[in-house]
């Protein structure tokens, strides 16, 4: 199919529906000139005549009544007849049009309605879609369905048609996952990585029950998330585990997130958990082995290093608790008085804020520098201050309408603080 074949079914369709509206505008100009011999509108007359039976109706109820004598009906009665004899001279003949004016109408009605689809608005990304779909449409389709792996070169010299015509197709099969997978695979290489989780997310509410569709969908949003776990990522994995506890992809994973969130002991029973599932194996695991002992081996320092840091525990003003919306970000952060980046700073969803409290533990696993850690600060005797807000747009720059708290120093020991948020940004 060319370009010039879609364009000009569009066109034959869209001047099919104009002449079906112009034939039933004038349809009845048509049936006028059937009337030729009566050209009279009666439909006037037709209501007087109605008009003149009721209100005959009521004089002859009235006088049965007696509400009126005889001399007032019988007055009342000839007006009502002289009036309708009135509105019957005065017929107004229909006019029928003549075969130019049908004409015009067939041909402006068309052309009227093409100039508004053009004029109104800018058709150029329809016609570019349609470019694509004539070029690349069945490419598209082989990669998405498997056929093939790689697009031809003269596919990809355009890569935006290739792109377009790939989406457009799943779009039009979107009850399969393996579009919607595959399609994800393309926005990863283009490192567009929300559009990858979109895609993901919307293959595995197809098909739960794929192994590998939700331990992707759970390993890319774990990435995407700086290695946290987010309680969506969670329940994924659960599930997986639930229905297959060897999923050794999904043990990891736990494995990492739990590290990450500071639960040493669930992520050390999920290391020896793994570890136990690969030496029942059959065969030389040794490589595998060694790099879950040394995996074990981080937890322990990345847990006394954990174990050195300041806990942080934040509480929100129950009057600001309905500012509070549920894609806002919790951002934590040790810094000096005197300004500078911080020594340990955590970007958290609000999630993590459990009827308006939450407690963060701060270490130098959390420091943005590998110089400046909360460790070398308190060695140099650096006077600290710990800070606390809700950002609406999710920047680490306060702007106005977020919700943050006054700065609360600690002293060189002190390895636990409060942290009230209880004002908004102006």
């Amino acid at each position: 199919m060319t370009l010039f074949s879609t364009f000009g079914l569009f066109i034959a369709l869209s001047l099919l529906i104009a002449l079906v509206l112009a034939v039933i505008v004038i349809t009845p100009w048509l049936r006028a000139s059937r009337l030729r011999e009566n050209p009279v509108d009666n439909q006037l007359l037709d209501i007087n005549i109605g008009v003149f039976r009721e209100r005959l109706t009521e004089l002859q109820s009235d006088k049965d009544n007696g509400t009126i004598d005889d001399a007032h009906y019988q007055n009342q009665k000839i007006e009502l007849e002289r009036q309708l004899l009135d509105a019957q001279r005065e017929v107004t003949p229909m006019v029928a049009p003549g075969i130019k004016s049908r004409l015009i109408i067939m041909v402006w009605v068309p052309v009227l309605a093409a100039l508004a689809y053009f004029l109104v608005g800018d058709r150029t990304p329809v016609f570019d879609l349609w470019a694509a779909e004539d070029k690349v449409a069945q490419v598209a389709d082989d990669l998405l369905t498997g056929k093939i792996d790689q697009p031809p070169a003269w596919a990809i010299e355009d890569g935006t048609q290739l792109i377009s015509a790939m989406q457009t197709n799943v779009y039009r099969h979107a009850d399969d996952p393996d579009r919607w997978m595959r399609l994800s695979e393309l926005f990863l290489s283009l490192e567009a990585t929300d559009s990858a989780i979109e895609a993901l997310s919307r293959a595995y509410r197809l098909s739960p029950d794929n192994e590998e569709i939700a331990t992707t969908y759970a390993q890319i949003s774990f990435f995407a998330n700086k290695g946290q776990l987010d309680a969506n990522s969670r329940r994924v994995l659960q599930d997986v585990l639930a229905k297959n506890p060897q999923h050794e992809g999904a043990q990891m994973l736990m494995a990492m997130g739990e590290a990450r969130g500071n639960n040493f002991e669930q992520a050390q029973g999920w290391i020896k958990r793994l570890r136990k599932s690969i030496a029942a194996k059959p065969g030389d695991h040794t490589q595998a082995l060694s790099s879950l002992d040394e995996l074990s081996a981080n937890v322990t320092a990345q847990e006394q290093q954990a174990s050195e840091g300041i806990e942080v525990t934040i509480s929100i003003d129950r009057s600001l608790l309905p500012l509070v919306k549920a894609e806002d970000v919790l951002f934590v952060a040790i810094r000096d008085v005197k300004g500078g980046p911080p020594f340990a700073a955590k970007r958290l969803p609000i999630s993590v804020i459990k009827q308006g409290e939450a407690t963060v533990s701060l270490s130098d696993l959390d420091a943005m520098m590998p110089e400046r850690t909360l460790k070398s600060a308190r060695d140099e005797k650096v006077q600290l201050a710990v800070i606390a807000r809700i950002s609406h747009s999710g920047t680490a720059i306060a702007e106005s309408g977020d919700l943050s708290g006054n700065p609360v120093v600690i002293s060189v020991e002190q390895n636990q603080v409060n942290v009230a948020i209880n004002q908004q940004v102006p």
